[in-house]
């Protein structure tokens, strides 16, 4: 059923005023591949860098990882204003883009920024209890295959169900159509298999927030995969999936997003401290 989303913007207020007076710094251009990787790789060096955008004056705050749109082909990395001066720190991660890698190379990519986060974000004062993982199309593609397939994550050492919630923005839920193109897939014939976050619904997948444009002005199926994806995850007794849709915004329905975003980490934070 569609969801009528009036009064939006209210979505992000409720914060307490202390967060308004934190002092903010970036750090930018950060190698999360180590040396040795970036020193075999010319593309991981040039590439696979992140910005991290933090209250330098706060400790035990919030983060939330942001992955670009683009395709899988295209993109960069990016600290959207929305998700600034809110109390929490947001890293912004550029990751190797398709036909000069394999697609799968992103998802590898996106594994290797998250991890960053949990094994970095104390010495910046954050808690890595509350990692959050989002992004906008390719982007959330990226996020839930990390949130989802838990290989990725157990390559670096980490357990997917530490990410405190996952808040994909249009993204898709069958497999990529950059991947279905490197196997000779049309971009029209759908297809779940090992690169679908769909393969991977189950039962103890953190909070799954899922927000995709109106279904009549979004790309393709985007919509629809989104809420098959809602309906198996509650089948398989996941408790806390929600789906949204943005009436009147296509593909691009990211500004008016980032509030339900803000207002999501804030309940799961609150939730952790309860």
């Amino acid at each position: 059923m569609k969801k009528l989303l009036l009064l939006i913007a209210f979505l992000s207020i409720g914060f307490s005023a202390f967060a308004q007076k934190l002092e903010y710094e970036t750090k930018s251009n950060i190698q999360y591949y180590n040396v040795t990787a970036n020193k075999n790789d010319s593309y991981i060096n040039e590439r696979c860098i992140l910005d991290i955008y933090y209250p330098k004056n706060s400790k035990g705050f919030a983060t939330i990882v942001w992955f670009h749109g683009g395709g899988l082909t295209g993109g960069s990395k990016e600290i959207p204003e929305a998700l600034k001066n809110k109390g929490f720190a947001v890293i912004g991660v550029n990751y190797r883009l398709s036909p000069k890698v394999k697609a799968a190379k992103c998802i590898e990519d996106a594994a290797t920024a998250i991890a960053w986060a949990f094994n970095n974000i104390a010495n910046y004062g954050g808690d890595s209890s509350l990692i959050f993982v989002s992004g906008h199309s390719a982007g959330a593609y990226l996020a839930m295959m990390n949130g989802l397939d838990k290989k990725w994550l157990q390559k670096e050492g980490i357990d997917a169900n530490k990410i405190a919630g996952l808040i994909p923005f249009s993204g898709q839920c069958i497999t990529h159509f950059e991947i279905r193109k490197e196997n000779g897939i049309p971009e029209k014939q759908p297809t779940i298999d090992a690169f679908a976050p769909l393969f991977y619904v189950r039962a103890d997948v953190p909070p799954l927030l899922l927000i995709t444009g109106d279904r009549e002005l979004e790309m393709l199926g985007r919509y629809e995969e989104n809420a098959y994806m809602a309906r198996m995850m509650k089948l398989v007794g996941h408790t806390q999936t929600k789906l949204y849709e943005m009436d009147g915004y296509g593909h691009g329905m990211t500004e008016p997003a980032f509030p339900l975003l803000v207002n999501e980490v804030n309940r799961i934070i609150k939730e952790h401290k309860n």
